[in-house]
């Protein structure tokens, strides 16, 4: 049976659709986040605790107060650029952090861990699709911080029996399929919400970052994973773990790519209309090309990214932008009106 769960960066894009099915599947959520990047709104399913992985004592008064079976953990930082200019960030947020997180759940008995990692770990590929045997060899901090990682959850595996599932997803895409919460960011660095800004924002002009990548139109290729299919995953490692699985980790997409040129096309084709686009230097630290090869997944937990074609993905975000949107706008209007 599902027991409490500890979802670390529940307040987040990921973390907060994952919530909702673990939720939604009998598990008892309690959200730990500090709200640097998440949003408080997005904690609809299970109270907030609002604490620091980099504070021991926070982390000490959530687990003596939820006494969490396991834990999901999505907190950290995820900006490729901004690891390669402030690498001591991601260190800190991605690997000391959860080095915080596991010394937390070795002396509160937690015994099993859900880790957000990602295909950065992989760093430049060579193969046209990636699974879990290939080299992992990080081409920025980012990368490395969260392969670092595994390493530790491989260590603690070996020396405390705490057991993990590190999901190595792709690009995450899309939003859920209610509107109940989607993909909102301070500072918007990923190509679909900025392709939007760009058919409705008409000071805006989207930037391709690089069309000198070895790939077909000469844009970056990413394998776009639907948010809520990453959701579904994390509950069927979850369930494993809860069913005694060994630690393992998981690629994460649908196997097939699309270019950055291709995903500006479909948001045309979603909106009907024509986005103004500009071509800018490729970011520091990225691949050309990363796809998935989600044999092990479907084998191991029967699972498939049944959600995650681009017109469906883009879809999804398009309605969750145009209600955020709103919201922020209603919300601003209420602040303008009381003042």
């Amino acid at each position: 049976m599902p027991g409490k769960l500890l979802v670390t960066g529940g307040a987040g894009y990921v973390g907060s659709h994952c919530c909702r099915a673990f939720a939604e599947a009998g598990w008892d959520v309690t959200v730990f986040d500090n709200l640097s990047t998440g949003w408080r709104d997005l904690v609809k399913w299970g109270p907030l605790i609002v604490g620091d992985l980099q504070n021991p004592a926070d982390l000490e008064a959530a687990f003596a107060q939820v006494k969490p079976d396991a834990v999901a953990h999505f907190a950290g930082s995820t900006l490729v650029a901004e690891s390669v200019r402030e690498p001591s960030i991601y260190y800190r947020n991605n690997t000391l952090a959860t080095l915080n997180l596991l010394e937390a759940m070795r002396k509160h008995g937690a015994g099993y861990l859900i880790f957000s990692s990602t295909c950065a770990t992989f760093g430049n590929t060579h193969a046209d699709s990636i699974d879990e045997t290939h080299p992992q060899n990080p081409i920025n901090p980012y990368g490395w911080s969260k392969l670092m990682v595994e390493r530790i959850l491989a260590d603690f595996d070996t020396a405390h029996g705490i057991r993990s599932i590190p999901l190595r997803y792709f690009n995450a895409a899309g939003a859920d399929r209610d509107g109940m919460t989607g993909e909102r960011h301070a500072c918007e660095t990923h190509v679909i919400p900025l392709a939007l800004k760009g058919a409705y924002d008409e000071g805006y002009e989207f930037t391709i970052l690089g069309s000198d990548f070895d790939t077909p139109d000469g844009t970056a290729i990413r394998d776009y994973i639907h948010v809520e299919d990453l959701a579904e995953a994390h509950l069927r490692a979850l369930t494993a773990l809860e069913n005694g699985a060994a630690s393992t980790a998981y690629n994460l997409g649908t196997g097939k790519g699309t270019s950055v040129a291709e995903v500006v096309t479909a948001v045309e084709r979603a909106t009907n209309r024509k986005i103004p686009r500009k071509i800018g230097p490729r970011r520091p630290g990225d691949p050309g090309k990363l796809i998935a090869l989600p044999d092990k997944a479907a084998r191991e937990l029967g699972w498939v990214a049944s959600r995650s074609g681009i017109d469906n993905i883009i879809r999804t975000a398009l309605a969750w932008h145009h209600a955020d949107w709103a919201n922020a706008q209603e919300h601003e209007h209420a602040e303008h009106s009381a003042g």
